[in-house]
């Protein structure tokens, strides 16, 4: 491999470290965020939306701390980042609550369903927005 080779290909392999890193990440905060959304929700018997605010805070503090540590490797304008990263899950929450509105309110599937098959979605709209604004 060429030096020019090298130097194209740098910029490709790190995101696709980093896409890996995150969705790691991502897959503690969704463990986090669904246990909590659950006991919540069907434990306590909060309303979906607001189970599903608070169970989504939990899970961006927690992915933050974790990306800008290990995916990003950040350490400088915390308290901006934060505020970026929190503002890009708040993408995820909107996203994920218009898709109750939907399906559970107007289709009237299962809550526990949608907010499992929002979490796709989200992970790809919010990788995309952290990188090239939260952490770039």
């Amino acid at each position: 491999m060429t030096e020019t080779t090298a130097r194209i290909q740098a910029p490709e392999s790190r995101t696709v470290r980093q896409l890996v890193r995150y969705t790691f990440i991502g897959g503690s905060g969704v463990v986090l965020d669904l246990v909590v959304f659950l006991l919540l929700h069907n434990g306590a018997g909060l309303n979906e939306q607001f189970a599903n605010a608070i169970s989504t805070t939990l899970a961006i503090t927690n992915n933050f701390v974790l990306n800008a540590r290990f995916t990003f490797e950040a350490r400088d304008r915390i308290v901006v980042r934060f505020l970026r990263f929190y503002a890009v899950g708040l993408s995820g929450i909107a996203l994920t609550n218009l898709l109750f509105l939907a399906f559970t309110d107007g289709l009237g599937v299962s809550a526990n369903l949608v907010k499992l098959g929002s979490m796709p979605l989200v992970l790809a709209l919010q990788f995309v927005l952290n990188k090239k604004w939260s952490f770039a």
